[in-house]
């Protein structure tokens, strides 16, 4: 029997409507890096935050999409767990990062942060706060 396979991460892959500056509000603001970009003009970018990296493309006619604007009921484009959200909700706000909602605690144990990027896209993030004992 094949063993089964392990998987490393996940890359959303997000259509920008600028690169160059979808590149620099996530390193300005949100605190990725990159290396590069890819293209002449610039199409493309891979950004990194610890284990967490997005991948954006512009191609010409093509305008960001995010969720809330194709009727999903859940307006996140991407899920990001970390350690202490409080630190990043001051972190953000410092920064003068668009803050959506929270930090909040829901009823499914995550305390969560939504922000808006520069093209649209709503990005969640989230820290685990479920009890040390669990609920019986």
């Amino acid at each position: 029997m094949p063993q089964p396979q392990r998987f490393y991460g996940a890359h959303p892959c997000f259509i920008a409507n600028h690169i160059v500056q979808t590149a620099e509000f996530y390193r300005d603001k949100l605190g990725f890096s990159f290396n590069r970009y890819w293209g002449e003009p610039p199409c493309f970018v891979m950004l990194a935050r610890g284990d967490v990296e997005f991948f954006f493309s512009a191609q010409p006619g093509a305008q960001a999409r995010p969720n809330y604007t194709v009727n999903c009921e859940i307006p996140w484009d991407a899920y990001v767990n970390v350690e202490d959200i409080e630190a990043l909700h001051e972190e953000f706000k410092s920064r003068g990062v668009k803050i959506v909602r929270g930090p909040e605690t829901m009823i499914y144990c995550q305390r969560e942060l939504e922000i808006e990027d520069c093209n649209g896209y709503v990005i969640c993030f989230a820290q685990d706060v479920s009890p040390a004992e669990p609920i019986s």
